[in-house]
């Protein structure tokens, strides 16, 4: 059994977590690593205090709030930041909460997820001695609009902390297609956001070079990506809509499946593994590590949420942040393909040599990954 990442969190990082209702936090900061049993040496203490607000799904999601929960966790011990959190348990939270870490004068206040743009915007906006970040999601002006789209806006006290995850799908659909044994692969989000369907606009383009490279013919379901229409869960807490999902997929041929939905995913991998034939493909961390799947799990998809919540974390202390976005991609490490663990000796040598060298392609913008759901840099 796969050992959680959170559960293997440094045990002298006492992370202060507030009611879902929104309280101001007491007060109370989360000590640098290393001054309790965990042993090891603590960082030099700093005068910072580093918040962190999560989406619904908890720190142990097992995905992007946890991954976000890992940087913050870091720079408690590397940085000797003080650092509180709030572990949000539904929509009605976030504004509470992000009033909360206000209050509490926290110099940088990091929202994890798109649902989370607007009260970290609008504290922006009225807290412009503050910083703020925002974990997938750009911000916008809602009254003004581009192909019925909110314009883009760029506050000078806060960070959209994004990630170019079609690159690495793109590289999960042409491993995908070359290890399907019924010529049939799938995919499905959580809900159709732009940091969703990135993932699956590279997966359906992955798998379509694939094709082009191999004169094959393998198919895409749950995913269109020229109309943008596909499934989606409805939500990113339903396992069983996961599970739902994927059981048609399954009942339809297909033997890889990447549930871009956040703990909803972990339904997916649950049909996967009673099917017995058939493998995930984990997204945001690597799932052969985060989940107890790893038997089943392909690879992953790999959003390094971490560092970039530690880079702005590092940016805050030395005096450099400011509102150029942080994105994560495969030239500078923000996102990448997780190994193919205990696939590695199926995984015939020429589909990992392509592999590599459509990695390198990317990388020096030889091909492109093109997606409307890019973020803006």
């Amino acid at each position: 059994m796969k050992k959680s990442i959170y559960a293997s969190a440094l045990a002298a990082t006492a992370a202060l977590t507030l009611a879902a209702c929104g309280a101001a936090p007491e007060d109370e900061a989360t000590e640098p690593a290393g001054t309790g049993t965990g042993g090891g040496a603590a960082a030099e203490e700093v005068d910072y205090q580093a918040c962190l607000i999560s989406d619904a799904g908890g720190w142990d999601d097992q995905s992007f709030n946890q991954s976000a929960m890992e940087g913050l966790e870091r720079a408690v011990e590397e940085l000797g930041i003080q650092a509180q959190d709030a572990e949000s348990q539904s929509d009605a939270d976030f504004g509470p909460n992000v009033e909360a870490m206000v209050q509490q004068g926290c110099d940088l206040t990091i929202g994890v997820g798109f649902l989370l743009e607007d009260p970290i915007q609008g504290a922006a906006e009225g807290n412009t001695e503050l910083s703020f970040g925002l974990v997938d999601a750009t911000f916008s002006d809602p009254g003004a609009t581009e192909d019925d789209a909110p314009t883009p806006v760029e506050l000078e006290n806060a960070k959209p902390i994004i990630f170019n995850t079609a690159e690495a799908s793109y590289l999960a659909g042409y491993a995908a297609a070359g290890m399907t044994q019924t010529g049939t692969v799938a995919t499905f989000g959580g809900l159709p956001i732009p940091s969703v369907k990135i993932f699956m606009d590279g997966y359906v383009d992955g798998v379509a070079k694939y094709n082009e490279d191999n004169g094959t013919d393998v198919q895409v379901l749950g995913w269109d990506k020229e109309t943008q229409e596909g499934a989606f869960s409805g939500g990113f807490e339903d396992q069983a809509q996961g599970q739902a999902l994927t059981e048609q997929f399954i009942a339809q041929g297909a033997d890889i499946i990447m549930p871009v939905a956040g703990p909803v995913g972990l339904g997916a991998a649950a049909a996967a593994e009673a099917a017995g034939d058939v493998w995930i493909i984990g997204v945001d961390s690597d799932w052969y590590n985060s989940t107890d799947y790893g038997s089943i799990v392909l690879t992953s998809v790999v959003k390094e949420i971490g560092a970039g919540v530690f880079e702005t974390i590092q940016q805050g202390i030395d005096g450099d942040f400011s509102g150029e976005p942080y994105v994560g991609d495969l030239e500078n490490g923000g996102v990448s393909l997780a190994e193919f663990h205990d696939f590695a000796d199926e995984v015939p040598a020429e589909l990992t040599e392509a592999l590599e060298a459509l990695q390198e392609q990317i990388i020096s913008g030889e091909i492109v990954v093109e997606t409307d759901n890019a973020p803006v840099s």
